[in-house]
């Protein structure tokens, strides 16, 4: 066999495992876990931020699905400060 189609066959089987990756991070059931997941996230850091005095709060999550799968979190004022 030669080198160029030892590097195809490679190549294939990586991309092959890739596919399967991709295909166990976006499963519906790990999906709606990681929502409840960083759902349960935000609402801790909430009421930490509201007992401390803060007048900020985390708003929005943001989930994507890839390799790696990252979740972001956005961060809201939600009074006025007199500016």
């Amino acid at each position: 066999m030669s080198i160029f189609n030892k590097a195809k066959d490679k190549a294939k089987g990586m991309a092959d495992s890739l596919t399967e990756t991709v295909n166990d991070f976006s499963s519906d059931e790990l999906i709606a876990s990681t929502i409840m997941k960083a759902v349960e996230k935000q609402e801790k850091v909430n009421v930490i931020l509201k007992r401390e005095g803060s007048i900020y709060r985390v708003a929005d999550i943001d989930l994507q699905v890839g390799i790696p799968p990252t979740i972001s979190f956005g961060v809201r004022r939600i009074q006025d400060d007199g500016e």
